[in-house]
């Protein structure tokens, strides 16, 4: 790297931000020798971020994620604590260049583009005329303006000429909230009402814009720095392909499948837009390509540093001599040019990353809340974790999912693939559901591995969505780790030996265990234990009970039956066990007695109660008491970690009540809405649910 002058760099360097990218931040300032200081919520005193600073500061706000998001309370911190920069990280403040003039004005450095490069590209509108103007090639669309009819309607009617499928974003916006896939003409209206209100909610401004849709569609973008002298590089591509909810869950660098000549026209699009703005700082221009075509088009330009942007450092690593893009953001910041040449760039090898999230995949990905328990995160070679969590960390709803990254390089994309798999099957996370199994499945999945992917790649292999692999001793696994207890000092196959099937006789002590599992669901079995042998019989169940060997051996359980031996780690604490049989961890938990299965028979259909499914704030109230309502009407907007979620009624009738208020916290079972059915005892009574779109940064 090159090296500065004395002085140039700041000595002390604020971070306005939380979790893993506060910790890779802190990691540069002090390979750089610059003072860093954290920020943190009351709710946050103990994370890792925290203490992987120099010094501390807590802000104040009503709500956890609000001190984050309060510009001037970060440039009183920076200046209390003597820092002469902030950093804002992603999400949060990091492309708000009204924060970004407030930091100037205050003497503080802004490690970040200027401001006026953020006002140019944070709209979406905007942006598309200048990579118009730039000669990069743009989707087809219409957008709020001169020459369209204010509001939805006359919206709804210039983008009805633009031919289906489309796709409705917010100007504003970013990860995906405020953006619809219309498929149909009669389904534009309702979603552009949906997305203005989105838009709204998430960036109090609800202008939209309309584009076609690319039917097979991926999302390839470049990654680009320039500086304050006029120099301007790109750092290759990476695919961020994968997604649910047009979030990205696994990226990687390079591409796979492009032709040179593509590659090569990708990279010069993206610096034609750089050059245009006099873009100074990191920044990532992201497009669609059709898969079919091989043509791509201008989506957005991303004014910061991005989650992914570790497999660009992996690929680059060795024709740099180890690549740092945030050391390189504060070197240009404090006026530096950029520290290497486009020659000197030349990607060697493979990336992949895999972002660890706090979501149930086999439940629509729905968010996850809890206490860490226990926590081992994988390593060897080729393999790099960034996390910003800790055992006895509680993941609560105000952030986003995002818990860890997992990174696997290699010579070639074979090996990197492989490499995560392992990494991932390495992994132990306990107390919170995670995706981890999800992700190996997609990993190991024929079209992937075959560099076969498009945006549709999850709906296209899931087509039911994704249910974890079933195994039928899994629940027995679950009983007798909770239920037989520990044998310490004994080997888990001593006592498989000499056994034979169907051995009943002498089988005591039955007992009666209910298990719950992560969903909630509950079934009851009887159980008899006798000297390494177990019956598991399910009540109310059509199979015949099992007859098992079993063997115990600190966090170990060894199962036979039918001629199978299978192995299972397991964590106990209290009634609760995690279990992990080469599906992921899955958590359970007994009950005592045949009376907790009783109680918990589902409540009839058609009574007409709405309830959370998990612990969230009410972002909007859709209807009010006295309301007539149909199957399918909006009844209340969730928000829990950036993911909305609208509540719909299951039945016809009248909302007898409504038990909740905007931004109140809500949290799993809580009841939101009471309908009164049309007809008595008719069908119905839960609710749907359709996911909005999530943001995939940290806010």
């Amino acid at each position: 790297m090159t090296s500065l002058p004395p002085g140039a760099l700041p000595r002390c360097l604020l971070i306005a931000n939380r979790g893993e990218i506060a910790l890779r931040i802190a990691r540069t300032c002090r390979a750089l020798g610059i003072r860093s200081v954290a920020v943190h919520a009351a709710a946050d005193a103990g994370a890792p971020h925290v203490g992987a600073c120099d010094a501390a500061v807590a802000l104040e706000g009503p709500e956890p994620a609000s001190g984050y998001l309060d510009g001037a309370q970060l440039i009183r911190a920076a200046l209390a604590s003597g820092a002469g920069a902030i950093h804002p990280g992603y999400g949060f403040l990091a492309e708000n260049a009204d924060f970004a003039e407030a930091c100037a004005a205050a003497g503080l450095l802004f490690v970040g583009p200027s401001p006026a490069a953020m006002r140019a590209l944070g709209d979406k509108i905007a942006a598309k005329r200048l990579a118009a103007d730039a000669g990069v090639p743009v989707v087809p669309g219409v957008e709020e303006g001169p020459g369209v009819a204010p509001g939805d309607a006359g919206l709804v009617a210039a983008a009805g000429a633009l031919g289906f499928p489309l796709l409705v974003k917010a100007s504003a916006g970013g990860g995906g909230r405020g953006m619809r896939i219309v498929e149909r003409p009669e389904a534009l209206a309702e979603a552009v009402a949906q997305a203005r209100r989105e838009a709204e909610a998430a960036f109090g401004d609800g202008r939209l814009l309309v584009e076609r849709y690319v039917a097979s569609p991926r999302h390839v973008e470049v990654q680009v720095f320039g500086d304050r002298h006029g120099g301007a590089v790109h750092l290759h591509e990476r695919d961020c392909s994968v997604q649910r909810r047009h979030q990205k869950l696994i990226e990687e660098a390079p591409a796979p499948g492009l032709e040179a000549k593509t590659r090569r026209a990708l990279h010069e699009a993206a610096l034609k837009l750089v050059r245009r703005i006099g873009y100074d700082n990191a920044g990532t221009v992201e497009f669609v390509l059709d898969a079919g075509t091989g043509a791509f088009f201008f989506l957005e330009m991303n004014a910061r540093l991005q989650v992914e942007h570790p497999v660009t450092e992996a690929i680059l690593a060795e024709s740099t001599g180890g690549l740092d893009l945030v050391e390189w953001q504060i070197r240009v910041a404090a006026g530096q040019p950029l520290p290497l040449a486009q020659e000197a760039l030349r990607p060697c090898g493979w990336a992949i990353e895999a972002r660890l999230n706090a979501e149930d995949a086999a439940d629509d990905h729905r968010p996850q809340t809890g206490r860490i328990v226990a926590l081992a995160l994988p390593g060897g070679p080729g393999i790099r974790v960034e996390s910003g969590v800790a055992e006895g960390q509680a993941v609560t709803p105000y952030y986003d999912s995002l818990l860890a990254k997992v990174i696997a390089h290699g010579p070639d994309r074979a090996t990197a693939l492989a490499r995560l798999r392992q990494a991932l099957g390495e992994t132990l996370l306990l107390g919170v559901t995670s995706n981890a199994a999800f992700l190996r499945d997609v990993l190991g999945d024929e079209a992937f591995a075959a560099g076969a992917v498009t945006t549709h790649l999850l709906a296209e292999r899931f087509p039911g969505g994704w249910r974890a692999p079933e195994e039928p001793l899994e629940a027995a696994a679950a009983i007798l780790a909770l239920r037989a207890g520990p044998r310490p000092g004994a080997s888990p196959w001593s006592a498989l030996a000499g056994w034979r099937l169907g051995a009943a006789a002498g089988l005591a002590g039955r007992s009666p265990v209910v298990l719950l599992d992560a969903k909630g669901e509950r079934r009851a079995f009887w159980l008899t234990l006798s000297a390494g042998e177990a019956r598991i019989e399910e009540i109310g169940a059509e199979a015949p009970p099992l007859v098992l060997r079993y063997a115990l051996a600190g966090e170990r359980l060894a199962l036979a039956h039918e001629g199978r031996s299978l192995a299972f780690r397991f964590r106990v604490e209290g009634e609760t066990i995690d279990l992990e049989g080469g599906a992921g961890w899955r958590r359970f938990r007994a009950l005592e007695g045949l009376a907790a299965w009783r109680r918990a028979a589902p409540q009839a259909a058609g009574e007409g109660q709405v309830r959370a499914a998990g612990p969230g704030l009410v972002a909007s109230l859709e209807v009010a008491p006295g309301d007539r309502v149909e199957a399918g009407t909006p009844l209340v907007v969730i928000e829990s970690m950036k993911l909305f979620q609208t509540l719909r009624a299951g039945l016809a009738g009248r909302v007898t009540a409504v038990a909740c208020a905007a931004g109140q916290p809500v949290g799993a079972g809580d009841l939101l809405v009471e309908i009164e059915p049309d007809i008595p005892g008719g069908s119905g009574g839960g609710s749907g649910e359709e996911p909005a779109p999530q943001e995939g940064e940290r806010a």
